[in-house]
C-alpha cells in the first residue's frame, strides 16, 4: 500500500509540474496565478454565456468560442445552462463555480453578494415601430453599389477568419446599407464591450441636461476627502483621473476583478490612490467609466429602477432603441465599462445622435455644446486623442487612421467593434464581430465613405 501511495503522489507531482511549464503556453496564465485565472475564466464564462444565450440568441458552440478566444483554458469550462431560471453555471475542471442570471430588460448579472434588490426592478419593453430608420424597425433606403460593396467586405473578413457580424452604414441621416453574418439579424443585440464608455458619457450628458443641477462639485464621491477631491467630472470623462488603476486584462488586476470578481464594480477605482495630478496625464481606465456610471446612479437617488428608469425613458425610448440593453452589476450599478447589448441599428442611431450635436428629431437630448466638447482632444501631456470616452483621429502629432477624416472620432472597443462618426462627410459606419488580433478599421471604412 505504502507503495502505491508513493507512486499516486509522483504522477500527482509530474502533473503539477507540467501544468507548471505548459500552462502559460497552452493556457494562457502562469501557475501561480491559477486561483485568480479560475475566477477570471469561470466569471467570464457565466457572464458572456449567460449574455450571449438570453440576449443574443447565441448556441453553445458559439458561446463557447466566442470565450475561447480569450484563453485557450476556457475551452475547458463546463457551462450548465438553466433556461428556466434563465440561469449560466461556470465551472473549470471542478473548480471556481460562478453563475450568472438574466433578468428581462437587465440582462446578465454575476451572482455576487447580495443581488436580491435588482428582483423588484421591473422594465417595460419599448415597442418597436414600421416607421423607417431611425425612427423606427421599417425598411432602410437601401443604395445598391454601397450594398454590393458591404456584402463583399463582409464575405471578406469572414474569409479571412476576423469573424465580422454586422457591418452597417449612414449617409446623410439614411440607413443606405447593412450586411449581417449567419445568424445575427439587424434586430440581433451584440456586445459593444468598451463602446459602453461612449454611451455612459452621453448618459452623463442627458442628466446634465435634464436635471442642470447635478452635483459636479469636489468631491464627486464622499469617499474621496484626500486628495482625490480635486478629480473632476470631465478628468473622468477624458479618462486623466490620475488614478492607479490597473486596465491589464491578466488574472488578478484590477480590470478582472472589476469585471468578474466584484459585487460593486465601481468600487475597485473609487478605491484606487491617485498616481498623477488629475486633469496631466491620459491613461485608459475602464475603471474610470464605471466611477461615472456610479455618479450618475447616485445622483439620481442610489436605486436600480431609478437608473434603469432614466435610461429607458431619456435615451432609449427618444431613439427608439428597442433591442438594447444596459447591463448592471449585482450592486444595481450600470457597468457602463463594457456590458451594453444593442443591435447594429441601435449602435447607429448613437452614432448619428452625435453627428447631429446631440439633437434627435428637433428635441435637443444632449447639452448645447457638449458634442463639440465630447470630440475636442484632452489637455494630458501624453495623449490627446480622446475626448469624452470617446478616441478622436486627430488632435495629435499623426492620425489614428491615416485613411481616415482628421475629423472623424469613433466609438471603440474589444474584439474591434467600431462605431466610427465622420462629420466632414456625413457618415455613421458601424462594425460588430468578434476578431482576436487586429481588424483593419481604417481602410475598410475608408471604403464606405462618399
Amino acid at each position: 500500500m505504502k507503495k502505491i501511495i508513493l507512486s499516486l503522489g509522483a504522477v500527482i507531482a509530474a502533473f503539477v509540474l507540467a501544468l507548471a511549464l505548459l500552462a502559460p503556453r497552452l493556457l494562457g496564465f502562469s501557475i501561480t496565478e491559477l486561483g485568480n485565472a479560475v475566477r477570471v475564466s469561470t466569471g467570464m464564462g457565466a457572464k458572456l454565456a449567460c449574455s450571449g444565450r438570453y440576449l443574443s440568441g447565441f448556441d453553445h458552440t458559439r458561446n463557447l468560442n466566442d470565450l475561447a478566444s480569450y484563453s485557450p483554458a476556457n475551452r475547458l469550462l463546463d457551462l450548465v445552462y438553466d433556461d428556466q431560471a434563465k440561469r449560466v453555471t461556470a465551472s473549470l475542471m471542478g473548480m471556481g463555480e460562478t453563475s450568472a442570471t438574466f433578468r428581462p430588460g437587465l440582462g446578465c448579472t454575476l451572482d455576487i453578494g447580495d443581488s436580491s434588490a435588482l428582483d423588484q426592478v421591473t422594465v417595460k419593453p419599448l415597442a418597436a415601430t414600421s416607421a423607417p430608420w431611425p425612427s423606427g424597425s421599417g425598411a432602410p433606403d437601401i443604395d445598391p453599389t454601397l450594398q454590393k460593396t458591404l456584402n463583399a467586405m463582409l464575405s471578406q473578413d469572414n474569409a479571412s477568419g476576423l469573424n465580422t457580424r454586422a457591418l452597417l452604414v449612414v449617409q446623410d441621416g439614411k440607413l443606405v446599407a447593412e450586411s449581417y453574418s449567419e445568424g445575427i439579424t439587424p434586430q440581433t443585440p451584440l456586445l459593444g464591450w468598451s463602446m459602453g464608455k461612449s454611451v455612459t458619457a452621453m448618459l452623463v450628458a442627458r442628466l446634465q441636461a435634464v436635471q442642470p443641477e447635478s452635483d459636479t462639485s469636489s468631491p464627486l464621491f464622499p469617499q474621496w476627502s484626500d486628495e482625490r477631491s480635486q478629480i473632476s467630472l470631465e478628468n473622468l470623462l477624458q479618462m486623466s483621473s490620475g488614478l492607479a488603476f490597473d486596465e491589464t486584462y491578466a488574472p488578478g488586476s484590477d480590470a478582472t476583478e472589476m469585471l468578474f470578481g466584484a459585487h460593486s464594480a465601481s468600487d475597485i477605482a473609487l478605491q484606487s490612490p491617485l498616481a498623477h495630478p488629475p486633469g496631466s496625464y491620459f491613461s485608459y481606465s475602464s475603471g474610470t467609466t464605471n466611477l461615472l456610471a456610479r455618479w450618475v446612479y447616485e445622483q439620481l437617488g442610489a436605486a436600480p429602477q431609478a437608473s434603469v428608469d432614466f435610461f429607458q425613458q431619456q435615451l432609449l425610448a427618444p431613439l427608439a432603441m428597442a433591442n438594447t440593453t444596459f447591463e448592471v452589476d449585482a450592486s444595481g450599478v450600470f457597468v457602463g465599462s463594457s456590458y451594453i447589448y444593442a443591435p447594429a441599428r441601435d449602435w447607429a442611431r448613437l452614432g448619428q445622435l452625435m453627428l447631429n450635436g446631440g439633437e434627435w428629431e428637433g428635441t435637443a437630448l444632449l447639452p448645447e455644446g457638449w458634442v463639440n466638447s465630447a470630440s475636442t482632444p484632452n489637455a494630458s501631456t501624453n495623449e490627446p486623442r480622446y475626448g469624452y470616452q470617446f478616441w478622436l483621429n486627430g488632435g495629435g502629432e499623426s492620425l489614428r487612421y491615416p485613411e481616415l477624416p482628421a475629423d472623424s472620432y469613433f466609438m471603440l472597443g474589444n474584439r474591434a467593434q467600431a462605431v466610427m462618426i465622420s462629420p466632414s462627410t456625413n457618415t455613421v459606419v458601424v462594425r460588430l464581430g468578434w476578431t482576436k488580433g487586429d481588424y483593419p478599421t481604417g481602410p475598410n471604412f475608408a471604403r464606405l465613405l462618399p
